[in-house]
């Protein structure tokens, strides 16, 4: 995750850049596999049934308390649709027990009175829900007539219990035109933070990769997104912006940085430096509902390990894996245009996973960098190499 915000406000009140590794990885976990929509980029390829084999409340509880010995700090529990889950208060409550940073990822529309009031006797550190749209944009990937009003109306529900809400909103060429009204809906219902994810050709996602958002597309979002979150924080406000699956958006500010405030430039480089980029593997983990772990959500086809053979402490601890061992390579061996960047030590080679869905090869060049050769560096090579 680029937590844009972070970032910008070290043009405000500037902090010295201090790596600061995690105790554990955030673990995201998929705790069913159910949902009671049909999204057209769902990565989990979910639908409205059981699915047999998925871990009990016992497995769970148990494998909770190696991930916290572990030193996991944070612990997002998702789906499918988890409030679909009938233990999930139970796992939750659990949860915030064992001192888990816990965040609940959901489509919104399940929530209800009586569910908005179990979430907030809980105690969620955040709630996540995704918007795809405004009205019959939302409701069409959605594939749910009355899918955004429900939502809205969940997210109203939270907002009213002092629960801390965010949208996410994947991009597409098929949703860009939602983009705009979803920051002003961010605005009129003072919601706590906005998440724009980059779409990854994973489970459905990966039929519908055709719809992309194109290069130029992508830098006009960025464009709007940097200026509002910009705008929020020299007002003092509190909304958080942040983007998820392409890292290359680190480096996009940093040149938007060099035009608006070039003194300022060096010292938000050391701190995109001290991010580091992509960490797919290294802090971020999946346990599917299975029990199957993964580098990260969207690798739903590589299993490293099952936590019910072995403890995720030992699945996560094991370079014998040869995609994890060069997921955790600094610098990792990364080819083509992405290996060349000059700008490797801030984006780490961006998402893996698109590579792979392109090209067969997890290192090779992610095709969804948006960034042009001069900015990262590649023109100035082809000129000296002539």
């Amino acid at each position: 995750m680029f937590r844009l915000t972070r970032f910008l406000r070290e043009l405000v009140r500037p902090t010295p850049p201090r790596p600061r590794p995690p105790s554990g990885p955030v673990v995201i976990w998929n705790l069913l596999r159910r949902c009671n929509l049909n999204c057209i980029h769902c990565y989990s390829l979910s639908a409205d049934v059981d699915f047999p084999g998925e871990l009990s409340t016992e497995e769970i509880f148990r494998v909770m308390d190696d991930l916290r010995a572990f030193g996991v700090p944070v612990l997002i529990l998702s789906g499918g649709e988890p409030l679909l889950r009938p233990d999930i208060f139970a796992i939750s409550r659990r949860a915030k027990e064992l001192g888990f940073y816990l965040g609940l990822s959901t489509n919104g529309v399940p929530i209800d009175e009586a569910t908005a009031d179990r979430i907030a006797e809980i105690g969620y550190d955040y709630v996540g829900v995704s918007l795809d749209g405004i009205g019959a944009v939302h409701d069409r990937f959605r594939r749910r007539q009355g899918a955004f009003d429900r939502a809205l109306a969940g997210i109203r529900l939270m907002r009213a219990r002092r629960i801390k809400v965010g949208i996410r909103f994947t991009l597409t060429e098929r949703n860009v035109e939602s983009f705009v009204p979803l920051l002003d809906l961010l605005e009129e219902e003072r919601i706590d933070k906005f998440y724009l994810s980059h779409l990854v050709y994973s489970g459905r996602g990966h039929r519908y990769r055709k719809d992309d958002a194109a290069h130029a597309t992508t830098r006009a979002i960025m464009d709007l997104l940097i200026e509002r979150a910009w705008r929020h924080v020299r007002e003092g406000r509190g909304t958080e912006f942040v983007t998820g699956n392409n890292d290359a958006d680190g480096v996009y500010l940093l040149r938007w940085v060099e035009r608006r405030f070039p003194e300022k430039a060096a010292h938000l480089r050391a701190h995109l430096e001290a991010w580091g980029g992509n960490a797919s593997g290294v802090n971020i983990a999946n346990i599917d509902n299975l029990g199957n772990v993964h580098p990260d959500t969207f690798w739903w086809h590589y299993s490293l390990g099952n936590v019910r053979e072995r403890p995720f402490s030992e699945i996560w601890r094991d370079l014998s894996d040869p995609i994890l061992a060069g997921l955790r390579r600094r610098p990792r061996a990364v080819s083509g245009r992405c290996g060349r960047c000059r700008e490797f030590a801030i984006c780490n080679g961006n998402t893996r996973i698109r590579a792979l869905r392109t090209y067969g090869d997890p290192f090779a060049e992610d095709p969804g960098c948006y960034l042009t050769d001069a900015e990262i560096g590649l023109e100035e090579g082809a000129r000296a190499a002539a």
